[in-house]
């Protein structure tokens, strides 16, 4: 993996391109597609949290990873996904379409944040999708709502700081607005045209990130619910790591699958294998239908 090729915001750095050989392209940009969609926003927590309504049947919550929106992490799976659930897809505190408050950002606050949306909705269990910043609020929603928490879906993250090379935590340490990629600030720009906003979204994910919060390996083993661990062979964190984290949880699964990091679910950089894509969305909607009430 090469240094130089990730934009380090937080744990969803995501890398920009690799292993292009024997790859479909998908478009130039995601979308999420005609999937009977209605959105808007709800007063939670004191945020105004923008979020969008995708589908019918079975909640499935997405939490997006650091930096990103909606359509940058989830924009070619929410669609498949949307043919047989109900997705609730969230954009955090400070990202895309949802205003930056004057309150810390934290893995613990938007796990309420997402607790707080699904009581709005009236919704008393879901399952959740969370993609690497994404993924460690959705760790931190199993911890501070297991009553709420059907099954989650934890991909590309660490729970403590060993997870990620050393080299990763010397580079955030040091970063710089100039050297994330025009293609995400594009992204935020076309939702959100306020470039305080995205430099500020920046500001917030580095100091995160910089101040990361370890989760407890006693934490770990006291989710209750089923967890799906997904980690790119090449990812941020690395393979040991999930290894760790799914022998921490009693109840879970491990799946590493070839590429890097989001590449699985083809965020919005990485090679747009439809096979790998279509694998991915397989494998989840089996973890999440098994067991299923018939």
């Amino acid at each position: 993996m090469h240094k130089t090729r990730i934009w380090i915001t937080i744990a969803a750095l995501i890398i920009s391109a690799c292993n292009q050989t024997n790859t479909n392209q998908m478009g130039a940009s995601p979308t999420t597609g005609n999937t009977n969609k209605t959105s808007g926003f709800a007063l939670v927590n004191g945020l105004n949290m923008y979020h969008e309504v995708h589908g019918t049947g079975a909640p499935l919550v997405l939490i997006h990873g650091g930096g990103s929106s909606i359509a940058t992490t989830y924009g070619r799976v929410l669609p498949e996904f949307a043919k047989t659930r109900k997705v609730i897809a969230v954009e955090m505190q400070a990202h895309g379409r949802t205003a930056d408050i004057d309150r810390p950002l934290s893995f613990e606050q938007d796990a309420d944040d997402i607790a707080a949306l699904l009581t709005q909705l009236n919704i008393k269990t879901a399952d959740v999708f969370g993609f690497s910043n994404g993924a460690s609020t959705t760790l931190q929603f199993a911890i501070r709502h297991p009553q709420m928490t059907n099954k989650i879906v934890v991909a590309s993250t660490f729970y403590n700081k060993t997870g990620a090379p050393g080299w990763f935590w010397e580079m955030m340490a040091k970063p710089t607005f100039e050297t994330i990629p025009q293609v995400y600030k594009d992204a935020f720009l076309e939702i959100n045209p306020d470039s305080n906003a995205l430099y500020r979204m920046y500001e917030r994910d580095v100091a995160r990130m910089q101040s990361f919060p370890d989760i407890t390996a006693e934490q770990m083993k006291s989710i209750k619910a089923p967890v799906f661990f997904i980690q790119g062979d090449r990812d941020i964190a690395t393979p040991e790591h999930a290894v760790e984290m799914h022998r921490l949880v009693p109840n879970s699964r491990l799946a590493i699958i070839p590429g890097g990091h989001g590449e699985y679910i083809g965020e919005l950089t990485t090679p747009q294998n439809t096979a790998l894509i279509t694998a991915t969305v397989s494998l989840v909607n089996e973890f999440l239908n098994a067991d299923r009430a018939k």
